[in-house]
């Protein structure tokens, strides 16, 4: 009798001490967890950032005024390569023996707001080719920032990404409010029915960003989504041919639409791709220092950075716009500590099968205009908060705030003035037809004209710069 109950006694030590080993394996980068613990882990991060990955694509087939067969084929896309290029980060492709595509680290990819606005500008003109192939020069200016990052850093202070975040989501929230009142030229636009539906989605979101807890708080905007569509759906608002009509699986096809070039176009998105490289950064370190309690290292930012420009040109090739790191995806990883790259792989290997579901795609591309609205613009928002933070970072001192005014003179004043600048050469013109490029530029170069001299000053921009 008690050699049996020593045996059971063993066998419940032994079971403890797997549950323990398979509990602690989730807060390792490297192991393989049961996909009965990975799933769900991974599910999360999917569910965080999947509205947002496709809201993109929304507002730019709006501009280019794109039919819903096309729309769904752009989303398909944006799905695909968002989960590509997550395992790339997880599982990098080394290139010799100091470069890597990747950074070998729980990072979450997906479709950046930051190209919207010049997206849009370039759509009035130039159409979705014009947009793709912008998207697909300008990374180049990425590709450099990654290979030389150790050497270009130190032009990119955060003064220069704040400003230019700011100058996104001010633009972004014209466009964020005319889908809150039901779309630009609807039948209906500012009614009562639309604003209420707005006001409802975005009450929701800021109740479970406040009050939710764990999946609830991090998949706030898809829950809002959700339950606005419902609504929408008894109310007669949602347009059911499409789902009805999309099928059930098709594989995304790259060079679906016909790319043009330009280079001021190219120009355009090349400052953008900055602004993009140094998001990624940000998530970057933000992420080790949450998940691994250190600074990244140089090869991880390095590798980061490429990731995202190599992704961005697979999103221009397959019909999409430029991925980022989803800073919402490293807040994740600093509330719940779970870095494994498996449990994060499984959500961005279901985000790639979800790309060959195009009824999935149709599902989204039927969204209502107020529920879009009123879930998005607390994000344009909070991207204009963000740009706060990094610009109170470097801090207001003479010279920052001189660079900070000429900087938004020129490029929320002037560039909102498409007459003012008619007389100028065309590249120059185009530039300043866009006030997030023109932001960002003027930023650049006017830090470069006016150093930091200061030595408290200077230490207090390192700081920043590595805080960022």
């Amino acid at each position: 009798m008690e050699i049996v109950e020593t045996v059971e006694t063993a066998a419940s030590v032994n079971a403890k001490s797997l549950e323990q080993q398979e509990h602690d394996l989730v807060y390792q980068l490297d192991g393989k967890p049961r996909l009965r613990t990975a799933i769900p882990l991974g599910m999360q991060h999917v569910l965080a950032m999947f509205a947002s990955n496709l809201a993109p694509i929304l507002l730019i087939a709006g501009a280019c005024s794109l039919n819903g067969a096309d729309t769904i084929i752009m989303m398909q896309c944006a799905m695909f390569v968002s989960g590509l290029t997550t395992f790339i980060q997880l599982y990098p492709i080394r290139l010799g023996k100091r470069l890597r595509i990747g950074g070998n680290l729980p990072i979450v990819m997906g479709t950046s707001f930051a190209f919207v606005p010049t997206a849009t500008t370039v759509a009035a003109t130039g159409g979705i080719g014009a947009v793709l192939g912008g998207c697909l020069l300008g990374s180049v200016s990425e590709v450099l920032i990654g290979v030389f990052y150790k050497y270009l850093r130190k032009f990119f202070p955060p003064l220069v990404v704040g400003s230019t975040l700011i100058t996104i989501g001010i633009n972004l929230m014209s466009a964020g409010a005319g889908y809150f009142a039901g779309g630009v030229g609807s039948e209906d636009y500012g009614s009562i029915r639309n604003l209420s539906i707005a006001f409802l989605v975005l009450a929701i979101v800021v109740l479970l960003q406040r009050f939710g807890k764990g999946l609830f708080k991090s998949s706030a905007l898809l829950i809002a989504m959700v339950i606005g569509y419902i609504l929408c759906a008894f109310l007669g608002m949602v347009d059911t041919q499409a789902i009805m009509e999309a099928g059930w699986f098709s594989v995304p096809k790259p060079f679906h639409f016909k790319m043009t070039f330009s280079i001021p176009v190219t120009i355009s998105f090349a400052a953008l791709y900055i602004t993009s490289g140094l998001e990624t950064i940000g998530n970057t370190s933000g992420i080790t220092m949450a998940g691994f309690d250190r600074e990244a290292t140089e090869t991880e930012t390095s590798g980061a950075i490429l990731a995202d420009a190599g992704g961005s040109i697979l999103a221009a090739c397959f019909n999409a716009l430029p991925n980022t790191a989803f800073g919402q995806n490293a807040g994740i990883v600093s509330m719940t500590k779970v870095v494994n790259k498996f449990c994060i792989a499984t959500g961005a290997f279901i985000l790639m099968i979800s790309g060959f579901v195009p009824k999935l795609g149709a599902l989204f591309a039927a969204i209502p205009a107020p529920v879009l609205g009123g879930s998005i613009i607390s994000v344009f928002s909070m991207i204009i908060i963000n740009g706060i933070k990094m610009i109170a970072k470097a801090g207001f001192s003479e010279r920052n705030v001189l660079i900070l005014g000429v900087t938004f003179a020129l490029g929320l004043g002037l560039a909102k003035d498409p007459a003012a600048v008619a007389q100028l050469p065309s590249a120059i013109r185009f530039i300043f037809s866009d006030s997030v490029a023109a932001t960002c530029i003027v930023a650049i170069i006017l830090n470069l004209i006016f150093p930091i001299k200061d030595k408290e000053e200077l230490e207090k921009a390192k700081a920043a710069l590595l805080d960022s």
